[in-house]
């Protein structure tokens, strides 16, 4: 069962119907959330909370493996550091969901429901992808 894409395909589809009915793939809402200074909307925060309690979860349950279920390899991060890369990506992905209201997963989502900026803003991801992969491989 290496790199089934049904896994794949499952994941996406489950990844995609969880940030819709979240509504993290409304910028409007996204938009409500960064608004600390106005009409703050908190109703994200148990979206943030519970997504990265799950993944402290599944972190420390792959972290007493060697294989997943499916037989992949495990592949956890190994650099623990904060860098300056990190910081300066982090600080452009935020700068950018600020901009737009939508994060690169949400942007797919985007896509599959016809909202018109998903047209602009997945090639313009996929373009800082392209950049950034180009200036990491030259650092």
């Amino acid at each position: 069962m290496k790199n089934h894409p049904f896994v794949a395909l499952l994941a996406g589809i489950l990844f995609g119907l969880g940030l819709i009915i979240s509504g993290m793939a409304n910028p409007t809402k996204i938009y409500g959330f960064l608004d600390i200074t106005g009409q703050w909307d908190p109703s994200l925060v148990v979206v943030l909370i519970t997504a990265v309690s799950c993944s402290f979860i599944g972190v420390r349950i792959a972290l007493r493996r060697t294989r997943s279920d499916p037989s992949f390899e495990c592949q956890l991060p190994s650099q623990q550091n904060i860098t300056l890369s990190l910081i300066l990506g982090s600080v452009i992905f935020g700068m950018g969901w600020g901009l737009t209201g939508i994060c690169p997963g949400p942007a797919l989502v985007g896509l599959g429901l016809s909202y018109w900026p998903a047209l602009i803003i997945v090639p313009a991801m996929l373009a800082g992808l392209w950049v950034g992969g180009g200036i990491k491989r030259t650092s």
